[in-house]
């Protein structure tokens, strides 16, 4: 019997090495760019979907905006490049954090404003309830 176990034994590591040798193999043929890729159009915007990141994107103008980044990365373009080019070309928008200055203080102030003035809304309405109550009570 324990030459029976060891046989199965010996089928597990094997299958496990090979495995174990897939995974490093298809991690080594991997693109170098890929990664950068990802990690640089993770914090861009489609300009499509708009609540979806470039690399999540699979709108026809996202395609066309990650075929242009690859090929900006292949012809040695670095990052801050490539979101500068994008900047120029679509806005402050396209970024999911933009740079802070005058021209983007809206889109870094505005949900607080908009917040703010939901919470004075429900605030008044609920004070111009009690006081209706308390008038029709009294």
């Amino acid at each position: 019997m324990s030459s029976g176990r060891s046989w199965v034994r010996f089928r597990v590591l094997a299958c496990g090495l090979v495995l174990m040798c897939l995974a490093i193999g298809a991690r080594a043929g991997t693109d170098p760019l890929a990664d950068r890729m990802h990690r640089l159009t993770q914090d861009l915007r489609c300009l499509v979907c708009q609540n979806e990141s470039l690399a999540d994107s699979h709108a026809p103008l996202a395609m066309d905006l990650k075929r242009e980044i690859r090929g900006m990365m292949e012809r040695g373009h670095s990052d801050a490049q490539i979101r500068g080019f994008l900047t120029q070309r679509y806005g402050d928008f396209v970024n999911y954090q933009p740079a802070f200055r005058v021209s983007t203080l809206l889109l870094w102030v505005g949900p607080l404003l908009l917040l703010a003035a939901g919470g004075f809304i429900v605030w008044r309405t609920v004070r111009a309830r009690a006081r209706g109550t308390v008038e029709d009570g009294a």
